[in-house]
């Protein structure tokens, strides 16, 4: 009882939002339903958002809490406090609009207007994005979970069959490159002709942009090998960790639009997610987890792999959300269990 108890006080922000967000979300049901009935129902579409963006996203909280416990304090404190306004507003807000206002070639304000006066057109041209943004999203994602995996100097392996000869691999220089921009091939051959050059281009996009952000660390002086990635330095690590958001987030906000049109109820409902992957972020870090239990990193990476997967593979059919939402949570658990597992047996030995 007394762990529960500790554990809650990481969330204490994240309820108080949520209460917050819930009220909002009542107001909004009432001025667009203008009834109770349609109040209730945004409330429940809130909730359920909420619920889908923290499955999608429990991968992205090990990995946050992997990077940021070598962060120098003062980059752990901005990315607590600046990095959840980014998250929250930056990338379920503004980035959104910004997609659609390119997409429509109006204006970001334009945008907000055509989200609350005209709602089915807004997610029309957010769901014809879709293609570039899980190019950009999946290869970013996928460079991100090869980069751990092709780590010559990982010497912990959980799905050893698999890991150890991966490892071996990374001995070929940007192996991972090589093995992204195939796949990003090999899927754009089953789209249609107008649809590929977007898709290729979003794709190679993504893999500029973590290459760009390892870079930015090694210019910065950052000594730290294979997939500690941007670890020792806080500006690196702040800009890895916030482009990752944005990458996990992608396929939150499109979908979303399974559930509502409404890009206000989508904001409050993935808002309420990201607040909560930021608290369990920080109780990782704080509590040590990730060095309790050794292969929870390893679900969440494998967690990576499968998202990035599911969203280039989602560029050409519809993947449903429960197997976006539950993949995820279902590796890590079994990740979770097996160190479980080797840790009572290590205490059995000794």
């Amino acid at each position: 009882m007394s762990t529960l108890v500790a554990n809650l006080r990481y969330f204490k922000g994240s309820l108080v939002f949520t209460l917050i967000s819930l009220v909002l979300a009542w107001f909004v049901g009432l001025e667009y339903g203008k009834t109770v009935s349609a109040a209730l129902s945004t409330l429940f579409i809130v909730a359920v958002l909420a619920v889908l963006e923290v499955s999608l996203s429990f991968d992205n909280a090990v990995v946050n809490a992997k990077v940021l416990r070598t962060m120098p304090p003062v980059w752990q404190r901005r990315f607590i406090t600046w990095g959840i306004l980014i998250a929250v507003f930056g990338m379920r807000i503004v980035f959104p609009l910004l997609i659609v206002g390119i997409m429509a070639e109006i204006s970001p304000w334009q945008a907000l207007v055509l989200a609350a006066s005209q709602p089915e057109e807004y997610a029309r041209v957010m769901t014809a994005a879709h293609v570039s943004i899980a190019a950009f999203g999946g290869t970013f994602l996928a460079m991100v979970g090869l980069k751990f995996f092709f780590d010559v100097h990982k010497d912990v392996h959980w799905v050893r069959v698999i890991e150890e000869p991966l490892t071996k691999l990374g001995k070929i220089e940007a192996v991972e490159i090589a093995l992204v921009l195939i796949t990003l091939y090999g899927v754009s051959r089953l789209l249609p002709e107008a649809s590929v050059l977007p898709f290729v281009l979003s794709g190679m996009l993504g893999i500029v942009t973590f290459v760009v952000v390892e870079g930015v660390s090694a210019l910065m002086g950052v000594e730290e090998e294979g997939a500690e990635l941007v670890a020792k330095s806080g500006f690196a690590s702040f800009l890895y960790l916030e482009v990752l958001d944005a990458s996990f987030s992608f396929d939150g906000v499109i979908g979303a639009f399974a559930l509502t049109n409404n890009l206000f109820v989508i904001a409050l409902g993935l808002g309420i997610g990201a607040m909560f992957v930021r608290s369990l972020t920080i109780m990782l870090v704080e509590r040590g987890t990730l060095s309790a239990y050794r292969y929870l990193e390893h679900g969440a990476f494998w967690a990576i792999l499968a998202l990035a997967a599911l969203m280039l593979v989602g560029s050409v059919t519809h993947i449903p959300e429960v197997i976006t939402g539950l993949i995820g949570a279902v590796l890590i658990a079994l990740s979770f269990i097996s160190s479980v597992r080797q840790n009572r047996q290590e205490s059995s030995d000794s």
